[in-house]
């Protein structure tokens, strides 16, 4: 049984109602309770389940300053843009020993920091599998957390997957593999399913192959304990259908173009960062 203190979500988008779920299982147990606020009413009411405190803010202004009341972990789920504002709300009504955990990318825990002095600020960088318990977190404490304070953070994101502690300066990267990886990994399955299409087959033929092929390949990548390239090399065979096909591939330097997007990422998330510094 894992136990964790009481907890406040700020944002219930998709990133917070995965943080809900993974609170509700039956293997977590929160001393206290759990609240969430959303925009809306109708969006607030639908969890209010499991003794969960759900507010909104189209109807009760002050929402987030009562959600923060007396909780010790404090998850800030709003889009980047509205963390400073945010913040800036909820700054007196946080508790001492507050810990904030901040999912916005891009916003610096320094930024964090500025807008509610004494408290510590954790970064984590989920990716969109939280949904379903397979997320992979990177965490970073700021400058004003201890062991005791990164370890709650590590509890609470192990409910959703599987968590990373990393220096703040290599959380956008890890963000631009992780975090915007099942985006790359849903692009491809759109470009293969297209391709299966154009060879004939029906859309539900398609879906069937494509989505098959991509979950038990990346469940036999995890259950073989082999490598990438040794599993590549098994389905192989030399002077084979999928050797030819492989080639076609590395003519179009794959390798170079992820490294691109990666690059791509990392910069906006630099460009975030610069703009929730300078917001006011």
């Amino acid at each position: 049984m894992v136990t964790l203190p009481a907890i406040a979500i700020l944002g219930a988008g998709s990133m917070g109602r995965a943080i809900l779920n993974g609170l509700l299982a039956p293997s977590v147990q929160v001393d206290g309770d759990i609240r969430v606020t959303n925009r809306t009413e109708t969006k607030a009411a639908a969890l209010r389940v499991n003794g969960v405190r759900s507010f909104a803010t189209e109807t009760d202004p002050h929402a987030n300053l009562a959600a923060v009341a007396e909780a010790r972990i404090v998850v800030i789920a709003v889009k980047p843009a509205m963390v400073p504002a945010i913040l800036d709300e909820i700054a007196d009504g946080l508790e001492p020993d507050a810990i904030v955990v901040s999912v916005a990318a891009g916003v610096r825990a320094s930024t964090i920091e500025a807008r509610i002095p004494g408290i510590c600020v954790i970064r984590a960088m989920p990716n969109t599998p939280a949904l379903i318990g397979r997320a992979v977190t990177g965490l970073s404490a700021g400058s004003r957390c201890g062991e005791a304070e990164l370890g709650l953070a590590r509890t609470l994101f192990d409910t959703v997957g599987t968590v990373l502690e990393v220096p703040e300066s290599r959380l956008d990267a890890l963000s631009a593999i992780s975090g915007s990886g099942p985006a790359y990994v849903f692009y491809l399955v759109e470009q293969l399913t297209a391709a299966a299409v154009g060879l004939g087959f029906s859309e539900a033929e398609a879906a069937a192959m494509v989505n098959g092929t991509f979950s038990g390949a990346s469940e036999l990548l995890v259950g073989s304990g082999q490598t990438p390239a040794e599993l590549r090399r098994q389905v192989t065979s030399p002077q084979g259908t999928t050797e030819r096909a492989l080639a076609v591939l590395a003519e179009a330097e794959l390798a170079e173009l992820f490294g691109r997007a990666a690059d791509a990422a990392i910069a906006r998330a630099e460009e975030l960062a610069t703009g929730a510094s300078t917001a006011q």
